[in-house]
């Protein structure tokens, strides 16, 4: 088996470590408005801790986030400079090829498929798309809850001619962590995720934003899945470290806790549990920062070469 591609971790908490103001409604969109030069120092870290591919820092430049005459007005420019961030730190890396993925983000809210509006989607994607396409490798449309949202997405990327990854958060209350059968935030199974990412031409599916406890058992469904169908469908995944049960809560409401226990080397054992499912691509989503991913980076090359 070859080297699973490290992706890198996630966003906000790196910015707030190194010293980044963050607050609601704009989270991670406000690092892009008063400290640009942070963000770039994010991803100069992941790629230094090994990551392969980094995400821009696009997430939030949405309505929910920025609100709708911001985004209309100072949205392209927002997500240009997210885009040209990223890009700038990964052609800076010379000792190997960085992907650049442009995060196309849950449209409405995090985990909050019951807010999905199929009507005005392609509006606020389109700008995403349009503005981030000259910096971007593959596009990721991900924290996605359900497969519409994915649908959505590969829709608006189609027209670029570029690589799409969709990744989908899944449930990860109580029921699931204890066996029940792994089901994305909108009820849809895993099952009918992979089928559906599979016919939808995707190169990679992926599970994120979810507690690493439930990961192995999607996986190992989309792998079933796969392999069935004779697909070629790679498997990814990067969990969050968010504290306690998320229940009907918005990922974007507030500043969650994330978890002492789940330090670099505690994640990167559920990683290699991942891998040996069937993962090629793993990484970490909120709370898991440069140490767990260099962790990762050292953990799985050593696995891969021994």
């Amino acid at each position: 088996m070859s080297k699973p591609l490290i992706l890198d971790g996630g966003m906000s908490r790196e910015l707030l470590r190194l010293g980044a103001e963050l607050k609601q409604p704009e989270w991670s969109a406000l690092a892009l408005i008063n400290s640009p030069n942070i963000v770039r120092q994010v991803h100069d870290e992941f790629i230094a801790a090994g990551s392969d591919v980094i995400t821009t820092n696009s997430y939030a430049l949405v309505p929910f986030h920025i609100g709708e005459e911001r985004f209309w007005k100072e949205g392209p420019a927002l997500i240009a400079r997210s885009g040209q961030l990223a890009r700038a730190a990964a052609d800076a890396c010379t000792d190997r090829k960085i992907l650049v993925a442009g995060s196309l983000p849950p449209i409405f809210g995090s985990y909050e498929p019951q807010n999905f509006d199929p009507s005005r989607v392609q509006d606020y994607l389109t700008v995403l798309v349009e503005n981030l396409d000259p910096y971007v490798d593959v596009w990721l449309g991900e924290t996605l809850s359900l497969i519409a949202e994915g649908q959505a997405v590969r829709t608006a990327a189609a027209k670029t001619g570029k690589p799409f990854w969709v990744s989908f958060t899944l449930a990860d209350d109580a029921a699931q962590r204890n066996g029940a059968a792994p089901k994305l935030r909108s009820g849809e199974t895993v099952e009918e995720a992979a089928r559906w990412a599979a016919a939808s031409g995707a190169e990679t599916l992926l599970f994120n934003c979810s507690k690493p406890e439930v990961m192995r058992a999607a996986v190992d469904t989309a792998a079933t899945v796969i392999k069935g169908g004779g697909f070629t469908l790679q498997i990814g995944v990067y969990a969050n470290a968010f504290e306690g049960e998320q229940g009907e809560a918005a990922a974007n409401e507030g500043l969650h806790a994330t978890r002492d226990d789940l330090n670099d080397d505690v994640y990167s054992r559920f990683a290699c549990s991942w891998v040996d499912a069937g993962a090629t691509m793993i990484g970490g989503c909120c709370g898991i920062g440069a140490g767990h991913i260099h962790r990762l980076k050292r953990v799985l090359t050593r696995d891969q070469e021994s």
